[in-house]
């Protein structure tokens, strides 16, 4: 076996993330040309899930829900 053939069935794992870059090129064109990114969001939803783990085991949604909004 030549080394060409070893590319792909060595690597299954990297062949399968190169398929889903492929599927989604246009997303990774846009997120790699466009100045915009998820940042903020990103740091919302971080804020919210460490305020989640904090409060595990401690009580219910509604309270989650008012020191999510008090936070903000």
């Amino acid at each position: 076996m030549d080394r060409s053939s070893h590319r792909t069935t060595d690597l299954p794992s990297l062949r399968h993330f190169a398929q889903h870059l492929e599927r989604d090129l246009d997303a990774v064109t846009a997120g790699l040309t466009l100045p915009w990114n998820s940042g903020v969001v990103e740091g919302h939803v971080n804020r919210i899930k460490m305020l989640k783990r904090q409060m595990f085991g401690r009580a219910g949604f509604e309270l989650l829900r008012k020191r999510v909004l008090l936070y903000a």
